[in-house]
Formats: C-alpha cells, sequence, structure tokens
C-alpha cells in the first residue's frame, strides 16, 4: 500500500477541525500540537534514508545541501558518496584543482555549484580556518549559498532552530493550511513555520516535514504549484543548460579542444556552442589559451 494513503484522512480530519480561511492569524497550541502529531507520525513510520542523513559532519551535510539545490534526491544520493569519497574533508577539497571537482560533479547538472562549493571551501579555509560557519548570517556569504539553504545546513549540521522555506516544506504548508489558497506567498507560510517550529531538534524536525511533503506530492496534486513562487522548469533537452554540461564533459576527457574541435564533440548549433563557451569564460568555469579552452 502507498506509504502515504493512511495518512490522507488525518490531514483532511485536521483541515476539517482547525483550517477554515487563509489562515491570517498565528495557530493556537493545539493546533500546533495536532500538526506535529501528523507529521511525526509519518515520519516514525516512513522516513526516508539518505547518506547525509547517517552522518554529523558538517562539511558533508554543506555538500549535499548544494547538491540538493535542483536536483531529486536520487540523483544525489549516489554522487554525494562518490564525491566526499573524493574529497573527504573541506581541506582536500579547496586544495584540489577545478578539473577534478567538476569532473566529480559530472551527472548532476548546474556544475556552476561545483565551482561555487570548490570556492567555498578556499574561503573557509582561508577565513575560518576551515570551519564551517554556523550562523546564517556568516553562511549566506560564502559562494553559491543562498537564504534557504544556509538557513537549511544551520538546521541539519547544526541542529540550529532556524526558519526557512524550501519546496517540499511549501507543499506541505500550503496543503495543510491554505486548501483552497492560490497564489500563495512564502510571507504567508513563514509564520506558520516559525510557530510550528520543533525547537529542540530542528534537523529531525524539518527531515519530517520534507519527506511528508514528499508523500503529498506522490497522492495529492502538486500543492506547490499554487504558490505566488512556483516557476515550471524549462526544458533540458536541446537547452543551452544541456550544451554547458556537454562542453564540460567534452573538455573533461580532452583538455585544450578549440572551438572547432568542442563543436564536433557537442553536435550542437555554433551560435549555442559560442555563446556557452563565452558564457563558461566569463564565469570562469573554464579558461581560455589562445584558441584553446582548458578546465
Amino acid at each position: 500500500m502507498n506509504s502515504g494513503r493512511a495518512f490522507l484522512s488525518r490531514v483532511g480530519d485536521f483541515r476539517a477541525r482547525y483550517v477554515t480561511g487563509s489562515h491570517d492569524s498565528l495557530i493556537d497550541d493545539e493546533e500546533v500540537k495536532a500538526f506535529r502529531a501528523i507529521i511525526y507520525d509519518y515520519y516514525k513510520q516512513y522516513r526516508r534514508d539518505f547518506p547525509w542523513r547517517r552522518t554529523g559532519d558538517p562539511y558533508h551535510i554543506l555538500v549535499s545541501e548544494v547538491m540538493l539545490q535542483q536536483t531529486q534526491t536520487d540523483r544525489v544520493s549516489e554522487k554525494f558518496t562518490e564525491f566526499v569519497k573524493a574529497f573527504p574533508t573541506l581541506e582536500s577539497l579547496a586544495g584540489a584543482e577545478q578539473g577534478r571537482v567538476l569532473a566529480q560533479w559530472q551527472g548532476l547538472g548546474y556544475n556552476r555549484r561545483a565551482v561555487m562549493l570548490h570556492r567555498l571551501a578556499g574561503q573557509v579555509m582561508e577565513n575560518y580556518g576551515g570551519v564551517i560557519p554556523d550562523s546564517p548570517e556568516e553562511l549566506v556569504l560564502l559562494p553559491g549559498i543562498g537564504k534557504a539553504t544556509a538557513a537549511s545546513i544551520c538546521a541539519f549540521a547544526f541542529n540550529r532552530p532556524v526558519v526557512f522555506v524550501e519546496t517540499n516544506i511549501r507543499t506541505v504548508f500550503i496543503h495543510m493550511f491554505f486548501p483552497h489558497g492560490d497564489g500563495v506567498e512564502d510571507g504567508s507560510i513563514m509564520p506558520l513555520v516559525e510557530r510550528t517550529l520543533d525547537r529542540e531538534n530542528p534537523h529531525k524536525w524539518y527531515s519530517a516535514l520534507m519527506d511528508f511533503g514528499v508523500m503529498l506530492k506522490k497522492n495529492v496534486p502538486n500543492p506547490g504549484r499554487r504558490s505566488r513562487h512556483h516557476q515550471k522548469q524549462s526544458p533540458f533537452e536541446g537547452s543551452t543548460r544541456q550544451v554547458r554540461g556537454m562542453i564540460l564533459k567534452a573538455l573533461i576527457a580532452d583538455q585544450g579542444l578549440t572551438a572547432r574541435g568542442i563543436a564536433k564533440a557537442v553536435h550542437a548549433p555554433v551560435e549555442m556552442i559560442s555563446r556557452a563557451l563565452a558564457d563558461l569564460v566569463k564565469e570562469e568555469l573554464i579558461r581560455k589559451r589562445g584558441r584553446r579552452y582548458y578546465l
């Protein structure tokens, strides 16, 4: 039986009893208790298992959070294990050549994240003595770390009671508290996230929320689509993003290719390849020496 079906009736009972409108006011203690009970009961029975949930190493958790940006967990799981095996410490990552980092990242997409993570490791080694900061205010200053990722790292690596919203958390709160809402803003969700937060164990609480959100997406029309912040991802096939990834893959296999050599390897329109090469050089993902390109 689908793991979530048994909980959908409890969700319906919760909404019938507590949710009457758009939830402009904060919820009371009884509602908080009932909400947490549903989320934790589901987590107790059906929690997902990932390698980054089996470690307390802040560096490994940071790597997982960067990898999980815009990427499904099943794709991240295998790559995460390979990546931390290749670069087991922040120091080893900081000391690696960028080309090696990109090669290890291959298959995850959004390769700029690998470059930002590499730069982040260098900055933490240089500015923080190799110790990852444990506050969102400091983390957000590092390359490739936005507000939500900074808060997520604090929750999962340091068990800090921070407040943040990501796609699965947003799904839970829209479905539970805004059943008839459309164009729901994160500004309306955040007070509820803060009110219901388990401040003694935010690591466990946010894991439970995310697992519940995944379950909801499998059983009901995706509530996240009723968010004002929902964006439909553009097709990957034939996109500039795909060409960029193919260029990097070609350079990993054969350093020092010319634009003509890259075009032969990539099999994409010349104009698209030219634009992608110019952008990759500008973003410092690749280097150009004379007529040849290198990682």
